[in-house]
């Protein structure tokens, strides 16, 4: 947690490039080019604001140059640290989209009223995001909007599925 509230993980920092210092980044945003948008970075435990000197797309990943890290040493200290943000920086999704972040710890309650789990992360597939929830086994259910996931209720806590326990 920051002192602003909780964070968010956006991405990594994944690899070294060139002489000068700089990172790749590899983003879980989309586009993937809008993790460096984003404004105060934090990374290590404990964290450390960190801002963007510059940022660009460089083939399939981002290349970052961050400030005070000039060599390739510098830069391999910082990969595999999370780079997350305060929640609050996010922008608002509205009333029928979610972050994922806001997703995880909710209890996943079927149509018949039955508690299915709740929701420990998500996956994407390709074909279509897939909760995977904890309870008294793992389930792996769909998280597609009107056919399988009625409706999303921050406040209670909860996500309705049309989903048999069985499945």
């Amino acid at each position: 947690m920051s002192a602003d509230g909780p964070e968010v993980t956006l991405g990594f920092v994944s690899g070294v490039h060139g002489l000068k210092g700089w990172v790749k980044v590899h983003s879980h945003t989309d586009p993937r080019e809008a993790i460096l948008d984003y404004r105060p970075w934090l990374l290590g435990d404990p964290a450390r604001e960190v801002t963007l000197e510059k940022g660009q797309p460089h083939g399939k990943t981002l290349i970052v140059s961050l400030p005070g890290v000039d060599t390739p040493e510098k830069a391999r200290a910082l990969v595999g640290q999370a780079i997350r943000v305060p929640r609050d920086a996010l922008p608002d999704t509205g009333s029928e989209h979610w972050y994922w972040t806001d997703l995880v710890g909710l209890a996943v309650v079927n149509t018949e009223g039955v508690r299915l789990g709740t929701v420990k992360q998500l996956i994407e597939t390709g074909a279509n995001d897939v909760m995977v929830l904890d309870g008294e086994r793992e389930r792996l259910v769909p998280f597609v909007k009107d056919q399988v996931v009625q409706a999303v209720d921050l406040e209670s806590g909860e996500i309705h599925v049309d989903w048999h326990p069985d499945d």
